[in-house]
């Protein structure tokens, strides 16, 4: 049971629950989550985030099939799979906590994956480099240097196993959220031309950034996917602070509904000028 939230479709009786309805590209997204009286931590909310990711993506999906885009993307296509992928803090811990769940023979293949992963990162690290978390405020820029210097190591994801997401239903958002037109052959980034990345009206990994950015009252980080397991052991007690449970959903939904708004605005502007 999450601690704070459930899903509308296994909501307990001591939950209230509360149906959330999001305007995204002129289309309603609608969900319902069981929340308590109680308190709840950053990665307690990161369940309905993935499925918000995942409704938003889908739609946009739908969007791309209705002008007749050819989108690659599909079961068996790993080929942004050795990125350099940044999670929010809240995705991080949540992942941590899900790995130890695991049934212990896939729970101590996926820890080998991630701790050879890691050595061959640390070692391969300039002194004094941090890869484990990037400051929101540095990260467009850093991650743009990073990813052509991730890209030499030839890594794949740590979750990928024969070409297939071991952990897919509990992938990041930003996984959830990369759509690509025209062609995957790209996606490998070992040319200098980049993929033709479908644009999101909102970015629910940056609303999880922000959330976190809000509730520390610190600036927003997001943590280097290959090195979440030791970054959330350096920093376990960040991932046992609590706060209200309606008062975390409550900034969520203003800081995704706030997002969308300004995205949409950006796109009238460019439309304005273009005309």
């Amino acid at each position: 049971m999450l601690s704070g939230f459930q899903n509308g479709s296994e909501v307990g009786s001591d939950l209230e629950v509360i149906g959330l309805e999001f305007d995204i590209l002129d289309e309603p997204i609608r969900l319902c989550v069981g929340v308590s009286d109680g308190s709840a931590r950053l990665s307690d909310i990161v369940p309905l985030a993935r499925a918000l990711s995942t409704e938003v993506a889908l739609l946009v999906l739908g969007k791309l099939v209705g002008q007749q885009e050819y989108v690659p993307c599909c079961k068996g296509c790993s080929a942004c799979c050795n990125y350099l992928i940044p999670v929010s803090v809240g995705e991080a811990f949540r992942m941590r906590e899900e790995l130890l769940q695991m049934p212990p023979k896939k729970g101590a293949g996926l820890l080998n994956s991630f701790l050879d992963s890691s050595m061959i990162i640390l070692e391969s690290m300039n002194e004094g480099c941090d890869l484990g978390s990037i400051p929101d405020a540095a990260r467009e820029e850093q991650l743009a240097d990073l990813g052509g210097w991730y890209a030499n190591l030839n890594l794949p994801c740590p979750f990928l196993s024969d070409g297939i997401c071991t952990s897919y239903e509990q992938r990041p958002t930003v996984c959830r959220e990369h759509i690509v037109t025209e062609s995957a052959l790209l996606c490998d980034g070992q040319t200098f031309d980049k993929p033709n990345v479908a644009a999101m009206p909102v970015s629910i990994g940056e609303a999880l950034v922000k959330l976190a950015s809000q509730l520390e009252q610190s600036e927003g980080q997001a943590v280097m996917l290959p090195l979440f397991l030791p970054w959330t052991e350096e920093n376990i007690e960040r991932g046992e602070r609590s706060w209200p449970a309606k008062m975390m959903l409550t900034r969520f939904v203003e800081i995704i509904k706030r997002m969308a708004m300004e995205r949409a605005e950006k796109t009238e502007d460019v439309l304005s000028e273009v005309g």
